[in-house]
């Protein structure tokens, strides 16, 4: 019997190629009327909110907002072909179309890295052609989504502390006309925390390289606040600047209190020291001046960041409790003051 050969067939090598996820929806983000989920504008590619899109870019504050202990989750997204200008003061330059987004979220126990963490709300900046506009999304139980919320709402949450306590907020998620409460000037919203100072040399220089902005020059160099080998007192004047100035400056919501807090201002009257308050009422506690140098108890600016009583205490929005931590290095900073 014959044996038939038959031609040896090679197979063609297949290479497998993943498909690339859709990129961030540009145009969704400069809509009017905002998306109904966090997930229409494709900032993340997973469900969960953890892994970026291309040109979204996690970033971090050497001064963050106080606001109840949350974990803090930021992203900024800048449309290809756009890049952030520099400016020294003030917040950056940030183009048409740039997002800012902020997850806040607390972990199970704040002692274990690792700690699994529960998403509240993410709130996103837009700057938009005529101006920027707020809009927060507030997370599932499952975390699995997070749908709009324009009136805002509560969510309770509970973790465990750093010292080993159990501790509760009443989270308040705001409605988008409060955003203005603390993102005012001039009546219009604007970003709080990414400064020049506030986001350090290195972190601008990577964002040089990565193509979202042109060179940063001069960058002002600020300590973080809750850095012990630098000096109490820059870092209390950081601290003091993300958490008050602004509404305590020339163009925010404070401006008549002539009580301006920004982290470089010259003038020691006008940052509080010795500075007597426009209005006495039960909120100074009979305190004669905003800043008492070498008495932190007489002085109403940590008076009023010790209180947790609504009308009385400050931050008045964005916070229930006090900041321990915070607090005590205002007191030393004031404290070391002199007249």
């Amino acid at each position: 019997m014959s044996i038939v050969k038959r031609p040896f067939l090679a197979l063609a090598s297949v290479t497998l190629v993943a498909a690339q996820p859709a990129p961030v929806a540009v145009d969704a983000l400069l809509a009017a009327d905002p998306a109904p989920t966090l997930a229409a504008y494709r900032l993340f590619t997973d469900a969960k909110a953890t892994q970026p899109n291309g040109r979204v870019t996690p970033y971090t504050l050497n001064t963050p907002l106080f606001s109840d202990y949350a974990l803090k989750h930021r992203y900024v997204f800048v449309p290809p072909g756009k890049t952030i200008g520099y400016r020294g003061t003030g917040v950056l330059d940030f183009p048409v179309g740039t997002t800012l987004v902020k997850t806040f979220a607390y972990p199970a126990d704040m002692r274990v890295k690792g700690s699994p963490e529960r998403f509240l709300e993410t709130r996103l900046l837009v700057r938009q052609a005529a101006r920027w506009v707020a809009w927060p999304y507030v997370w599932n139980a499952d975390g699995t989504e997070a749908v709009l919320k324009k009136a805002g709402t509560k969510v309770d949450a509970a973790w465990t502390h750093s010292d080993g306590s159990r501790k509760q907020v009443r989270w308040s998620v705001p409605n988008v006309n409060q955003c203005k409460g603390c993102h005012a000037s001039s009546g219009e919203i604007i970003p709080i925390g990414p400064k020049a100072w506030n986001l350090g040399e290195a972190q601008l220089a990577s964002w040089t390289r990565l193509g979202l902005m042109g060179k940063a020059t001069a960058v002002p160099k600020v300590p973080a606040w809750d850095d012990v080998k630098a000096p109490a007192a820059i870092r209390a004047q950081a601290y003091i600047d993300v958490n008050c100035a602004h509404c305590h400056n020339a163009k925010g919501p404070a401006s008549n209190s002539g009580l301006f807090l920004e982290w470089d201002q010259p003038d020691r009257v006008a940052h509080g020291i010795g500075k007597r308050p426009v209005a006495a009422g039960r909120a100074s506690a009979d305190l004669d001046y905003a800043i008492a140098p070498g008495q932190p108890e007489r002085s109403i600016l940590v008076h009023r960041m010790e209180s947790e009583e609504p009308g009385v205490m400050m931050p008045e929005l964005g916070r229930t409790l006090s900041h321990e931590e915070g607090i005590a290095l205002v007191k030393q900073y004031v404290t070391g003051l002199k007249n």
